[in-house]
């Protein structure tokens, strides 16, 4: 079972998971663009009980999601780099494919596409939705 290894940018936090996340997206919705400082996060979606903190403790801010349950952003309170988001409502994680040691993940899918920037660059090699496919919640 291959392991997957992160880190914030200045080390002092780490992470892992095991096995391929159960999907890959780029999100173009506002509160990612925010997060990231450009047009999209890319996730990685990690089972919650497949995922963990291995070194350090991350800070956290929580917002209401469009399912009105919590999504909490963990972050490096020291140098500020964001590693991943507990989705709540679907009990996973997307963590943050930068965030990698080693990242060998492409999106499966792009979500939110209707909150694009114009400038944003959205691949046409995968499945695009608006909000999310059907079926996902929203």
């Amino acid at each position: 079972m291959e392991r997957h290894v992160g880190s914030c940018s200045c080390g002092d936090i780490e992470f892992c998971f095991e096995s391929d996340p159960i999907n890959t997206i780029f999100c173009y919705c506002k509160e990612c663009q925010a997060l990231t400082g450009s047009d999209k996060w890319f996730g990685l979606w990690v089972p919650k009980d497949n995922f963990k903190f291995t070194k350090g403790a991350p800070s956290t801010y929580s917002r209401n999601g469009n399912s009105g349950k919590a999504v909490n952003y963990q972050f490096c309170g020291r140098c500020s780099t964001a590693l991943c988001a507990e989705i709540t409502a679907g009990n996973f994680y997307s963590v943050s494919a930068t965030a990698l040691k080693n990242n060998r993940f492409t999106p499966k899918m792009s979500i939110y596409t209707s909150s694009a920037p114009s400038w944003a660059t959205i691949p046409s090699d995968v499945p695009k939705f608006d909000i999310l496919p059907p079926g996902m919640g929203g």
